[in-house]
């Protein structure tokens, strides 16, 4: 089994490369010029995109196919106060450069909404803010010119003291949404609310992918054990990756994995990532798909990919039936 390793948005490892430089909405508002202001807001999202692209380049040195992009590409491009405002025109060449490496590249990118993106919010105006927030990301999506296969990555939400009812309420008003959206998204299991089968079972009833994180279920596996993760809700997610026509979609399952920051802060992300639970989920699923993509969520960024891939080096010495590949890839056999 292919494993491929990514990381997320900010790169440590080079200097001067946040791709989410922003503008506040007081300081907006202070300009005399609106217009004039919007310019400014167009030029930063240009540099984002250019500096995203930079990042993109510095993966594919490393031997780096997966890769999840900053949500905050265009500043304020959701506010209520600037809705009149269509950023597109001005950043179509610089969106359509990022896709298109992407797609000469062959990368897996993505997006991960942020977490007030909730479709089962019992709320109309939370419901049309987490609408209007996916349609940002996919809008993105398509000015960059990449199919349905790039998708956004989503949690159910909270349980609003229900969980059923708040599950059953994910199902009926994310269905309501256009299908241009539906189609790109993603479901992850969480670490407070819904865990693994309860999240498998809500992206089975609409029809979405599930992207499994290791380190929620570690903190809230609803009682489950090793053996049932590894078969039976493994065998169970692999599946929600297929096709209408049954076939495996043209992209392979995805994981999460991260480390705990320590043991009074489990759910916090430490640095790196702790190699010995990761591996041990990896032969407990291997030879169950050709590739899986695993993206690393640790704080230190691609320099946590760069020392797990030393560390699986170092295991491939030992003899522990691992292949490494090239720089973010490993064989395990």
């Amino acid at each position: 089994m292919i494993v491929r390793f990514g990381f997320v948005a900010m790169s440590v490892l080079l200097e001067n490369t946040s791709p989410s430089r922003t503008m506040t909405y007081t300081n907006f508002a202070k300009l005399d010029d609106r217009e004039a202001g919007l310019r400014r807001l167009e030029r930063l999202a240009e540099e984002n995109l250019r500096t995203t692209l930079r990042i993109m380049k510095h993966c594919i040195g490393h031997d780096v196919f997966v890769y999840r992009m900053t949500s905050k590409l265009i500043p304020l491009a959701t506010h209520d106060a600037l809705k009149d405002w269509n950023p597109y025109p001005a950043l179509e060449a610089a969106f359509e450069e990022v896709g298109r490496y992407a797609r000469e590249k062959r990368m897996r990118v993505s997006f991960h909404p942020d977490h007030f993106c909730v479709f089962s919010t019992p709320r109309p105006e939370v419901l049309a803010k987490s609408a209007e927030d996916l349609n940002y990301h996919v809008t993105m999506l398509e000015h960059m010119g990449l199919d349905p296969m790039t998708k956004c990555n989503i949690h159910v939400g909270g349980a609003y003291g229900d969980k059923p009812a708040s599950a059953d309420r994910f199902v009926k008003q994310f269905g309501a949404l256009e299908a241009r959206l539906r189609e790109r998204v993603t479901l992850e299991n969480d670490d407070k609310t819904f865990n693994v089968r309860e999240t498998l079972a809500v992206a089975e009833a609409v029809g979405t992918p599930m992207v499994l994180d290791i380190h929620h279920h570690a903190v809230n596996d609803g009682g489950e054990s090793e053996a049932v993760l590894h078969g039976e809700l493994w065998s169970r997610i692999l599946r929600t990756w297929n096709g209408p026509d049954g076939n495996p979609l043209p992209i392979g399952p995805k994981l999460h994995v991260s480390s705990p920051k320590s043991e009074r802060d489990p759910r916090g992300h430490a640095d790196n990532v702790d190699v010995q639970p990761l591996l041990r989920f990896l032969r407990g699923i291997n030879g169950s798909v050709p590739q899986l993509d695993v993206m690393i969520e640790a704080k230190q960024k691609d320099a946590a990919l760069l020392q797990l891939m030393a560390d699986m080096r170092r295991l491939e010495g030992e003899g522990e039936g691992i292949r490494v590949i090239d720089g973010g890839s490993i064989e395990l056999l």
